[in-house]
């Protein structure tokens, strides 16, 4: 089933984010890439905001937030109280954050993981469901802390 995918990154991972961008292309995902397009030096929070507003605003189901080590981007994508971003580098772990968290933010970090494996998690976090039940209360609790 076809999916509305927004990407970012900051210049360490712009080589995944293309390539990750070209595979969900083929596989018939609708992707928007946020940037940055070369290598130039750029503020990874910049990015992770942007990602997380369009995720957000509902204009992505889902979202891949890549920087160097993936947690100074997801760090500033969990800013959202409409975002539930899971930094992860195998694919249960991304299974887990769908099934368990509802996560809709997928963070890995291009300089730790390689494209197969990145692949792998995209893979599992978008073929995964929310298994609700006992596990939305507890979502609920993460875009309403108290105390």
């Amino acid at each position: 089933m076809p999916h509305q995918i927004v990407l970012a990154s900051d210049h360490a991972a712009i080589e995944l984010k293309a390539a990750l961008a070209q595979w969900l292309r083929e596989a018939g995902h609708d992707v928007t890439d946020l940037g940055p397009q070369d290598t130039t030096s750029v503020d990874y929070p910049d990015y992770g905001y942007a990602l997380a507003g369009h995720v957000a605003a509902g204009k992505a189901t889902f979202g891949i937030a890549l920087c160097g080590s993936g947690i100074g981007i997801s760090i500033a994508v969990n800013r959202n109280p409409a975002c539930r971003c899971a930094r992860v580098d195998e694919p249960l772990s991304a299974r887990l954050a769908r099934e368990h968290n509802d996560a809709n933010v997928l963070a890995m970090g291009a300089r730790l993981i390689g494209l197969d494996q990145a692949k792998a998690c995209v893979e599992a976090f978008l073929s995964t469901s929310f298994a609700g039940g006992r596990h939305q209360r507890r979502v609920d609790k993460l875009s309403a802390p108290t105390g």
